[in-house]
């Protein structure tokens, strides 16, 4: 992902991140075989999967509801994701 310009949080090395040249961030969570990716850009988030896709063999299971034990759920007309 470095070679890609994303950086590797300093506080999770599960963490990649990108900054846009809006000042938004493409967010790519990492955990063995589990991957969470997180943006306001939905081409960036594209982007993103066709690069990993290219490199690994991955499956698109849509919009997450559930990661690593935790729900997720988003409220899109008040603008809030919860964690639960």
């Amino acid at each position: 992902m470095i070679s890609h310009n994303y950086s590797r949080s300093n506080y999770d090395s599960c963490v990649y991140h990108k900054k846009l040249l809006d000042g938004t961030y493409v967010y790519l969570l990492l955990y063995v075989d589990d991957m969470l990716i997180a943006s306001k850009s939905i081409s960036e988030i594209n982007k993103l999967k066709t690069l990993l896709n290219n490199e690994f063999e991955m499956k698109n299971f849509g919009a997450a509801k559930k990661i690593l034990g935790m729900e997720i759920r988003k409220d899109r007309n008040a603008g809030k994701l919860y964690l639960s």
